[in-house]
């Protein structure tokens, strides 16, 4: 399950490209804004979706400590890192996400662009959740 920021159109671009990517139609896609989000997550109630989209990994699929019921959250890149390794042929570039330095660098990256998300993805919307200023004249 990937949760995003619906109101965010960058967010939104950005789970469209995962979309595309996941030929095996692994991820169910919901925006944290939909009812009913807080009661089967309760954990997410209380996240700052301005650190980053979630991943919640099915119980079976969880590999360190895990929520009451058996999943797992992961937050920004480690979401994206754990998203990737389940497509193919991404899952075979993955393994630079273990390696520190680049590890690093993919922190901060994904902290800059998840900060100053609502200046990208410049992409339609038809909601008007999505009236977010970009700054244009």
């Amino acid at each position: 399950m990937i949760v995003f920021d619906g109101e965010c159109r960058f967010c939104q671009w950005s789970v469209g490209r995962i979309q595309k990517l996941d030929q095996q139609d692994q991820f169910e896609y919901l925006p944290r804004q939909n009812d009913g989000v807080g009661a089967r997550f309760p954990k997410l109630e209380e996240s700052d979706f301005n650190t980053g989209l979630r991943f919640v990994s099915a119980p079976s699929e969880s590999t360190e400590s895990e929520l009451s019921d058996g999943e797992m959250i992961y937050v920004g890149p480690d979401a994206i890192y754990e998203i990737y390794r389940r497509i193919p042929p991404l899952h075979l570039l993955t393994w630079l996400y273990r390696v520190p330095v680049f590890s690093t660098f993919f922190r901060v990256c994904y902290s800059l662009i998840a900060r100053n998300r609502h200046r990208f993805g410049k992409v339609e919307c038809d909601t008007e959740a999505c009236g977010v200023d970009l700054g244009e004249t």
